[in-house]
Protein backbone atom coordinates (compact mmCIF):
# COMPACT_ATOMS: atom_id res chain seq x y z
CA UNK A 1 0.00 0.00 0.00
CA UNK A 2 1.23 3.30 -0.70
CA UNK A 3 2.48 5.93 2.08
CA UNK A 4 0.83 8.30 0.55
CA UNK A 5 -2.36 6.34 0.61
CA UNK A 6 -1.84 4.96 4.15
CA UNK A 7 -0.83 8.71 5.24
CA UNK A 8 -4.60 9.84 4.06
CA UNK A 9 -6.46 6.82 5.96
CA UNK A 10 -4.17 7.80 9.42
CA UNK A 11 -4.58 11.82 9.12
CA UNK A 12 -0.81 11.86 9.42
CA UNK A 13 2.55 12.20 7.65
CA UNK A 14 3.56 7.89 7.40
CA UNK A 15 7.38 7.09 7.89
CA UNK A 16 9.76 4.18 9.05
CA UNK A 17 9.90 6.48 11.19
CA UNK A 18 6.74 6.03 12.45
CA UNK A 19 6.84 2.16 12.16
CA UNK A 20 10.39 2.12 14.29
CA UNK A 21 8.41 4.13 17.28
CA UNK A 22 5.64 1.87 16.97
CA UNK A 23 7.92 -1.19 16.77
CA UNK A 24 9.33 0.75 20.22
CA UNK A 25 6.10 0.83 22.07
CA UNK A 26 5.24 -2.79 21.35
CA UNK A 27 8.79 -4.22 22.81
CA UNK A 28 8.33 -1.89 25.60
CA UNK A 29 4.60 -3.06 26.41
CA UNK A 30 3.95 -4.56 29.75
CA UNK A 31 2.54 -7.77 30.62
CA UNK A 32 0.48 -6.16 33.49
CA UNK A 33 -3.03 -5.39 33.90
CA UNK A 34 -5.88 -3.56 35.60
CA UNK A 35 -5.81 -7.17 38.23
CA UNK A 36 -2.14 -6.99 38.72
CA UNK A 37 0.20 -9.08 38.52
CA UNK A 38 -1.51 -12.66 39.47
CA UNK A 39 -3.68 -13.97 37.13
CA UNK A 40 -7.21 -15.18 37.69
CA UNK A 41 -5.85 -18.86 38.10
CA UNK A 42 -2.81 -18.06 40.01
CA UNK A 43 -3.01 -20.68 43.53
CA UNK A 44 -6.30 -22.54 42.08
CA UNK A 45 -5.68 -26.27 41.39
CA UNK A 46 -7.06 -27.59 37.47
CA UNK A 47 -10.22 -29.11 39.59
CA UNK A 48 -11.28 -26.30 41.16
CA UNK A 49 -11.49 -24.56 37.76
CA UNK A 50 -13.62 -26.91 36.24
CA UNK A 51 -16.07 -27.01 39.07
CA UNK A 52 -15.66 -23.28 38.71
CA UNK A 53 -16.63 -23.51 35.23
CA UNK A 54 -19.41 -26.67 36.12
CA UNK A 55 -21.11 -24.39 38.46
CA UNK A 56 -21.51 -21.42 36.22
CA UNK A 57 -25.09 -19.62 37.81
CA UNK A 58 -27.25 -18.69 34.12
CA UNK A 59 -30.07 -17.54 36.28
CA UNK A 60 -30.69 -13.85 37.26
CA UNK A 61 -29.25 -13.12 40.86
CA UNK A 62 -30.98 -9.95 42.58
CA UNK A 63 -29.03 -7.37 44.95
CA UNK A 64 -29.90 -7.27 48.85
CA UNK A 65 -28.96 -4.21 49.72
CA UNK A 66 -30.25 -0.47 48.64
CA UNK A 67 -26.45 0.61 50.37
CA UNK A 68 -24.50 -1.71 48.45
CA UNK A 69 -26.15 0.27 45.39
CA UNK A 70 -25.98 3.46 46.58
CA UNK A 71 -22.23 2.73 47.15
CA UNK A 72 -21.43 1.07 43.69
CA UNK A 73 -23.36 4.21 41.98
CA UNK A 74 -21.30 7.03 44.01
CA UNK A 75 -18.49 4.84 42.60
CA UNK A 76 -19.34 5.17 39.25
CA UNK A 77 -19.26 8.00 36.92
CA UNK A 78 -22.87 8.70 36.28
CA UNK A 79 -24.41 11.82 37.15
CA UNK A 80 -27.60 13.92 37.50
CA UNK A 81 -27.48 14.90 33.46
CA UNK A 82 -27.22 10.90 32.60
CA UNK A 83 -29.78 9.02 30.73
CA UNK A 84 -29.53 5.61 31.58
CA UNK A 85 -30.42 2.16 30.27
CA UNK A 86 -30.95 -0.15 32.79
CA UNK A 87 -31.07 -4.38 31.53
CA UNK A 88 -33.89 -6.75 33.25
CA UNK A 89 -34.15 -4.74 36.14
CA UNK A 90 -36.32 -6.98 38.09
CA UNK A 91 -37.37 -6.12 41.65
CA UNK A 92 -35.80 -2.43 40.70
CA UNK A 93 -33.90 -1.92 44.19
CA UNK A 94 -31.54 -0.72 41.15
CA UNK A 95 -34.03 1.20 39.31
CA UNK A 96 -35.15 3.21 42.48
CA UNK A 97 -31.58 4.21 43.29
CA UNK A 98 -30.55 5.38 39.91
CA UNK A 99 -33.78 7.28 39.26
CA UNK A 100 -32.69 9.18 42.66
CA UNK A 101 -29.13 10.49 40.82
CA UNK A 102 -29.42 10.58 37.06
CA UNK A 103 -31.81 12.31 34.92
CA UNK A 104 -33.74 9.62 33.50
CA UNK A 105 -33.79 5.37 34.01
CA UNK A 106 -34.78 3.43 30.76
CA UNK A 107 -35.78 -0.24 32.45
CA UNK A 108 -35.98 -2.88 30.02
CA UNK A 109 -37.84 -6.08 31.66
CA UNK A 110 -38.63 -9.10 30.07
CA UNK A 111 -41.01 -10.42 32.71
CA UNK A 112 -44.57 -9.04 32.24
CA UNK A 113 -45.39 -9.40 36.14
CA UNK A 114 -42.46 -7.62 37.21
CA UNK A 115 -42.85 -5.42 34.28
CA UNK A 116 -46.73 -4.30 35.97
CA UNK A 117 -44.84 -4.61 40.00
CA UNK A 118 -41.60 -1.99 38.50
CA UNK A 119 -44.67 0.03 37.22
CA UNK A 120 -46.84 0.27 40.75
CA UNK A 121 -44.04 0.44 43.28
CA UNK A 122 -42.09 3.30 40.81
CA UNK A 123 -45.07 5.37 39.81
CA UNK A 124 -44.18 8.53 42.25
CA UNK A 125 -40.66 8.74 40.01
CA UNK A 126 -41.43 10.78 36.76
CA UNK A 127 -37.75 9.97 35.50
CA UNK A 128 -38.48 6.39 35.15
CA UNK A 129 -39.73 4.58 31.97
CA UNK A 130 -40.36 0.63 32.00
CA UNK A 131 -40.75 -1.13 29.07
CA UNK A 132 -41.86 -4.00 28.51
CA UNK A 133 -39.59 -6.27 26.09
CA UNK A 134 -36.21 -7.98 25.33
CA UNK A 135 -33.69 -5.82 25.37
CA UNK A 136 -31.70 -8.23 23.06
CA UNK A 137 -34.44 -6.66 20.55
CA UNK A 138 -34.76 -3.24 21.67
CA UNK A 139 -33.68 -0.24 19.30
CA UNK A 140 -31.13 1.77 21.53
CA UNK A 141 -31.04 5.31 20.92
CA UNK A 142 -28.60 7.17 18.91
CA UNK A 143 -28.13 9.74 21.45
CA UNK A 144 -25.85 10.04 24.59
CA UNK A 145 -26.36 7.69 27.22
CA UNK A 146 -24.97 5.20 29.71
CA UNK A 147 -25.85 1.22 30.88
CA UNK A 148 -25.98 0.63 34.68
CA UNK A 149 -27.68 -3.02 34.98
CA UNK A 150 -27.37 -6.75 36.36
CA UNK A 151 -28.74 -8.91 34.06
CA UNK A 152 -29.32 -12.03 33.92
CA UNK A 153 -25.72 -14.19 33.45
CA UNK A 154 -26.62 -16.38 31.04
CA UNK A 155 -26.85 -13.56 27.91
CA UNK A 156 -24.15 -11.30 29.06
CA UNK A 157 -21.60 -11.87 25.98
CA UNK A 158 -25.05 -10.88 23.77
CA UNK A 159 -25.80 -8.29 25.68
CA UNK A 160 -22.01 -6.76 25.33
CA UNK A 161 -21.76 -7.72 21.45
CA UNK A 162 -25.38 -5.62 21.20
CA UNK A 163 -23.61 -2.66 23.49
CA UNK A 164 -20.57 -2.03 21.45
CA UNK A 165 -21.73 -3.25 18.28
CA UNK A 166 -24.34 -0.59 18.23
CA UNK A 167 -24.58 2.17 15.67
CA UNK A 168 -24.09 4.42 18.78
CA UNK A 169 -22.71 2.61 21.85
CA UNK A 170 -22.96 3.90 25.42
CA UNK A 171 -20.12 5.95 27.09
CA UNK A 172 -20.07 4.32 30.04
CA UNK A 173 -21.53 0.53 30.58
CA UNK A 174 -21.51 -0.74 34.15
CA UNK A 175 -22.86 -4.51 33.99
CA UNK A 176 -23.25 -6.95 36.95
CA UNK A 177 -21.25 -10.04 35.81
CA UNK A 178 -19.63 -14.44 36.18
CA UNK A 179 -15.95 -12.98 36.84
CA UNK A 180 -14.55 -15.60 33.98
CA UNK A 181 -16.89 -13.71 31.83
CA UNK A 182 -15.09 -10.43 32.73
CA UNK A 183 -11.54 -11.57 32.48
CA UNK A 184 -12.08 -13.22 29.14
CA UNK A 185 -13.03 -9.29 27.88
CA UNK A 186 -9.92 -8.03 30.01
CA UNK A 187 -8.10 -10.21 28.15
CA UNK A 188 -6.65 -11.97 32.08
CA UNK A 189 -4.78 -14.22 31.78
CA UNK A 190 -4.23 -14.38 28.11
CA UNK A 191 -6.20 -12.32 25.27
CA UNK A 192 -8.91 -13.26 23.70
CA UNK A 193 -10.68 -12.55 20.36
CA UNK A 194 -13.49 -10.78 22.66
CA UNK A 195 -10.51 -8.49 24.33
CA UNK A 196 -8.52 -7.59 21.12
CA UNK A 197 -11.93 -6.65 19.43
CA UNK A 198 -13.25 -4.87 22.40
CA UNK A 199 -10.29 -2.70 23.47
CA UNK A 200 -10.22 -0.65 20.00
CA UNK A 201 -13.29 0.92 21.07
CA UNK A 202 -13.91 0.62 24.75
CA UNK A 203 -11.12 0.32 28.04
CA UNK A 204 -12.52 -2.35 30.09
CA UNK A 205 -11.60 -2.34 33.54
CA UNK A 206 -13.33 -4.22 36.78
CA UNK A 207 -14.44 -1.49 39.35
CA UNK A 208 -16.27 -3.92 42.30
CA UNK A 209 -15.99 -7.88 43.87
CA UNK A 210 -18.74 -8.85 45.24
CA UNK A 211 -19.91 -11.42 47.68
CA UNK A 212 -22.01 -14.15 47.32
CA UNK A 213 -23.99 -12.91 50.35
CA UNK A 214 -25.09 -9.68 48.60
CA UNK A 215 -27.25 -11.74 46.33
CA UNK A 216 -30.84 -13.52 46.82
CA UNK A 217 -30.37 -16.17 45.99
CA UNK A 218 -26.47 -16.60 46.34
CA UNK A 219 -24.61 -17.18 43.12
CA UNK A 220 -22.21 -20.62 42.47
CA UNK A 221 -19.67 -17.93 40.98
CA UNK A 222 -17.71 -14.85 41.83
CA UNK A 223 -19.17 -12.09 40.51
CA UNK A 224 -18.12 -8.52 39.62
CA UNK A 225 -18.85 -5.13 38.60
CA UNK A 226 -17.44 -5.01 34.93
CA UNK A 227 -16.95 -1.58 33.35
CA UNK A 228 -16.47 -0.53 29.40
CA UNK A 229 -15.92 3.02 29.20
CA UNK A 230 -15.74 4.15 25.43
CA UNK A 231 -12.96 5.54 23.77
CA UNK A 232 -12.61 9.14 23.56
CA UNK A 233 -9.49 8.91 20.91
CA UNK A 234 -10.01 6.22 18.25
CA UNK A 235 -6.81 4.07 18.08
CA UNK A 236 -7.83 2.90 14.33
CA UNK A 237 -7.19 4.79 10.94
CA UNK A 238 -10.49 6.37 9.66
CA UNK A 239 -12.44 3.40 8.22
CA UNK A 240 -10.76 0.89 8.63
CA UNK A 241 -12.52 -0.60 11.55
CA UNK A 242 -14.01 -3.37 9.95
CA UNK A 243 -10.63 -4.33 8.10
CA UNK A 244 -8.90 -4.31 12.00
CA UNK A 245 -11.85 -6.87 12.89
CA UNK A 246 -11.15 -8.88 10.01
CA UNK A 247 -7.96 -9.26 10.43
CA UNK A 248 -7.94 -10.32 13.94
CA UNK A 249 -10.79 -12.63 13.69
CA UNK A 250 -9.21 -14.25 10.92
CA UNK A 251 -5.74 -14.52 12.85
CA UNK A 252 -7.57 -15.74 15.61
CA UNK A 253 -9.94 -18.39 13.85
CA UNK A 254 -7.71 -19.76 10.59
CA UNK A 255 -6.15 -22.50 13.29
CA UNK A 256 -2.33 -22.70 12.04
CA UNK A 257 0.44 -23.78 14.27
CA UNK A 258 1.07 -20.37 14.88
CA UNK A 259 -0.04 -16.94 13.97
CA UNK A 260 3.43 -16.35 12.07
CA UNK A 261 1.88 -19.01 9.76
CA UNK A 262 -1.47 -17.44 9.85
CA UNK A 263 -0.42 -14.01 8.60
CA UNK A 264 1.82 -15.09 5.94
CA UNK A 265 -0.26 -15.41 2.83
CA UNK A 266 -0.93 -11.84 3.64
CA UNK A 267 2.27 -10.86 3.14
CA UNK A 268 4.94 -10.54 0.36
CA UNK A 269 7.40 -13.50 -0.01
CA UNK A 270 9.74 -13.05 3.57
CA UNK A 271 7.94 -10.15 4.82
CA UNK A 272 6.15 -11.62 7.54
CA UNK A 273 9.85 -13.18 9.42
CA UNK A 274 10.79 -9.41 8.74
CA UNK A 275 7.84 -8.03 10.37
CA UNK A 276 8.30 -10.45 13.00
CA UNK A 277 11.93 -9.55 13.72
CA UNK A 278 11.00 -5.89 13.35
CA UNK A 279 8.80 -6.31 16.05
CA UNK A 280 10.71 -8.99 18.19
CA UNK A 281 7.56 -10.94 18.49
CA UNK A 282 8.14 -14.91 19.51
CA UNK A 283 8.16 -17.33 16.13
CA UNK A 284 5.78 -19.39 18.43
CA UNK A 285 3.67 -16.68 18.81
CA UNK A 286 -0.42 -17.70 18.99
CA UNK A 287 -3.30 -15.34 19.18
CA UNK A 288 -3.27 -15.07 22.53
CA UNK A 289 0.07 -14.61 23.39
CA UNK A 290 0.21 -10.49 22.01
CA UNK A 291 -1.46 -8.07 24.26
CA UNK A 292 -3.83 -5.59 22.42
CA UNK A 293 -1.19 -3.15 21.64
CA UNK A 294 0.71 -5.60 20.01
CA UNK A 295 -1.86 -6.47 17.40
CA UNK A 296 -2.74 -3.47 16.97
CA UNK A 297 1.05 -2.55 15.73
CA UNK A 298 0.83 -6.07 13.55
CA UNK A 299 -2.38 -4.20 12.00
CA UNK A 300 -0.62 -1.33 11.53
CA UNK A 301 2.05 -2.92 9.96
CA UNK A 302 -0.24 -4.58 7.63
CA UNK A 303 -1.33 -1.10 6.50
CA UNK A 304 1.66 0.23 5.72
CA UNK A 305 3.74 -2.70 4.44
CA UNK A 306 0.99 -4.51 2.33
CA UNK A 307 -2.37 -3.37 2.12
CA UNK A 308 -4.91 -4.72 0.34
CA UNK A 309 -2.98 -7.38 -0.60
CA UNK A 310 -4.34 -10.46 0.97
CA UNK A 311 -7.35 -9.04 2.11
CA UNK A 312 -9.95 -11.29 0.43
CA UNK A 313 -8.18 -14.02 2.88
CA UNK A 314 -9.74 -12.40 5.79
CA UNK A 315 -12.54 -9.86 4.52
CA UNK A 316 -15.69 -11.05 6.24
CA UNK A 317 -14.11 -13.01 8.76
CA UNK A 318 -16.29 -11.55 11.68
CA UNK A 319 -19.74 -12.17 9.72
CA UNK A 320 -18.86 -15.73 8.97
CA UNK A 321 -18.02 -16.45 12.81
CA UNK A 322 -21.46 -14.93 13.53
CA UNK A 323 -22.98 -16.61 11.70
CA UNK A 324 -21.51 -20.24 12.44
CA UNK A 325 -21.93 -19.17 15.94
CA UNK A 326 -25.86 -18.41 15.26
CA UNK A 327 -26.27 -22.39 14.31
CA UNK A 328 -25.07 -23.50 17.72
CA UNK A 329 -28.28 -24.37 19.56
CA UNK A 330 -27.96 -22.48 23.16
CA UNK A 331 -30.35 -22.45 25.40
CA UNK A 332 -31.14 -19.19 26.99
CA UNK A 333 -32.36 -19.05 30.59
CA UNK A 334 -33.26 -16.32 32.24
CA UNK A 335 -33.63 -16.12 35.95
CA UNK A 336 -35.18 -18.40 38.44
CA UNK A 337 -38.69 -18.90 39.74
CA UNK A 338 -39.34 -16.24 42.32
CA UNK A 339 -40.52 -18.82 44.48
CA UNK A 340 -37.96 -20.98 44.85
Amino acid sequence: MPRTRLALIMGRSCSWQFSNALCREVRDYGRGNSLGNQGPYQGRGRGEQQRSQAHSFLSQNFLRSRQLVDYLLQSSDIGPEDIVYEIGPGRGIITERLARRCREVVAIEKDPSLVARLRTELADLPNVLVLEGDFLEHDLPRSRYKVFSNPPFSITAQIVQKLTGAPRPPEDTYLIVQQEAAWRYLGTPRETLSSVLLKADFVPSITYRFRREDFHPHPGVEVVMLRLLRREADPLPSGMRQVYRDFVTYGFTAWRPSLKETLRPLFARGGVDRLWKRLDLRPDATPTSLAFEQWLGLFYSYLLLEYPRGKHLFSGAEDRLRAQQAHLDKPRRTRIRRDQ
